[in-house]
């Protein structure tokens, strides 16, 4: 069966999909490819993001639900344009098209899981206590519910990412090379994707203020430093 006639209409073909095949989709790139691959990002992350949101009201939700998959789409760009150059000098032979392709393929993978973990976020949201309980911003509760949401999302993309190994191994022709272009495009998702992250707010880091899709504050302060902050409460919490 010929790439062309291959419909990855399903989940079960971006998380089963064989390198051979996978490399024809990529090489050939079939007109709904790349649709299927930017609704599985809108219908998976657009769900987690949903889940997260409802931690507040529904505004929240409607905004998270929108901002999850827009953070996920413009890191794939970002990442696109990086790996189109960085590809070539760690010696995986692709074009910025074919590289390209292939970020969005691993971030379709991933939405896909995070679409599967929603239920298990939603069990976590449901669980912790709103602010206007017992949960304040200091409380190691809503520590616990960022660090918690933050780590599915960090795993399902590490997911996305190691599930092209067999595609990269086998183009490349070198397990050494393979793993070389997978810490790239790692590092630059961890970096790219948590800067993007900390100015749209995804997440629902300051629950205290207004409803609002972006404000002016998002452009001030460090996603890593507010990790750090999420740690901390819980170490003391605990210790």
């Amino acid at each position: 069966m010929s790439a062309s006639a291959f419909n990855p209409n399903t989940p079960t073909a971006f998380l089963r999909a064989e390198p051979t095949r996978l490399r024809q989709w990529v090489t050939q790139r079939p007109a709904n490819l790349v649709g299927c691959c930017l609704a599985a990002v809108v219908l998976g992350a657009g769900t987690y993001g949903a889940v997260m949101g409802c931690w507040r009201d529904p505004w929240q939700a409607l905004y998270t639900g929108i901002k999850l998959p827009l953070v996920i789409l413009l890191t794939t760009l970002g990442n696109g344009l990086l790996n189109g150059m960085l590809a070539p000098l760690l010696g995986f032979n692709a074009t910025f098209r074919q590289s390209l392709t292939i970020v969005l393929l691993t971030f379709a993978t991933a939405s896909i899981i995070l679409g599967a973990l929603s239920p298990v976020a939603l069990f976590v949201v449901w669980n912790t206590p709103s602010l206007s309980g017992a949960t304040q911003l200091s409380s190691p509760e809503y520590g616990f519910m960022q660090l918690t949401l933050a780590g599915l999302i960090a795993s399902a993309g590490v997911a996305g990412n190691v599930h092209v190994l067999p595609l990269l191994t086998q183009w490349t022709r070198s397990v050494g090379v393979a793993r070389k272009v997978l810490l790239a495009w790692l590092a630059g998702n961890l970096f790219l994707g948590s800067q993007i992250c900390w100015i749209l707010r995804p997440f629902i880091w300051d629950p205290a203020g207004p409803t609002r899709f972006i404000g002016r504050e998002y452009f001030r302060g460090s996603f890593y430093e507010t990790v750090f902050e999420a740690v901390r409460r819980l170490f003391f919490a605990w210790g």
